[in-house]
């Protein structure tokens, strides 16, 4: 790969994990992939490597098999960039929290936790975040309905021009991710 003898931060984490991570560059970009047992380590090779500014940590919901946990952190002496990854499985999403390296990872955590169901263990206060009390579900799960959508008619539901009065209209549509029982008189 080019340009790492530019990042030594990389070398380093390819010379440590050998083939148990993957790296790989796309736009200039450089992304790591190792496995949820490495995480932690991979986080501490990455800061003790340059990469101290920690800047965002989400999850990528990847049906049916899980979710990939991405953190992207910063190298302010070299303006290295570092996409860091793993991958947790649907029926169980647990990693280990990664507030013990980036303290900064804490709001990022609470909100993954709260919108997916990631559970990050050993965070120091794992509450909801953003979503009224009571809210049930995980909304940027792709399996989750919206029910904005079922309770307020959908514009695909008709074509343009269509009434309900005339002739017979083609058949209507629910929006996507609506199960077809859903929303429908008895």
């Amino acid at each position: 790969m080019s340009g790492d003898a530019e990042r030594p931060g990389v070398a380093a984490i390819q010379e440590r994990y050998g083939t148990r991570a993957q790296v790989s560059e796309s736009f200039g970009e450089v992304t790591v992939d190792v496995q949820a047992g490495d995480w932690i380590d991979l986080l501490e090779s990455a800061r003790s490597g340059g990469y101290e500014f920690f800047d965002w940590l989400t999850a990528v919901d990847d049906p049916p098999d899980g979710f990939s946990i991405v953190a992207h952190v910063f190298d302010p002496r070299s303006r290295g960039h570092l996409l860091l990854r793993t991958r947790v499985p649907r029926e169980d999403p647990r990693l280990p929290s990664a507030v013990g390296v980036f303290r900064g990872a804490d709001w990022h955590e609470r909100e993954t936790f709260e919108m997916f169901g990631v559970i990050f263990e050993g965070h120091p206060n794992l509450v909801p975040l953003l979503l009224p009390e009571g809210f049930e579900g995980f909304p940027l799960r792709k399996d989750f309905v919206l029910a904005a959508r079922v309770a307020k008619a959908w514009p695909g539901a008709k074509e343009p021009g269509e009434s309900d009065h005339g002739s017979p209209s083609r058949r209507k549509t629910l929006p996507p991710g609506v199960p077809a029982d859903w929303g429908r008189d008895g």
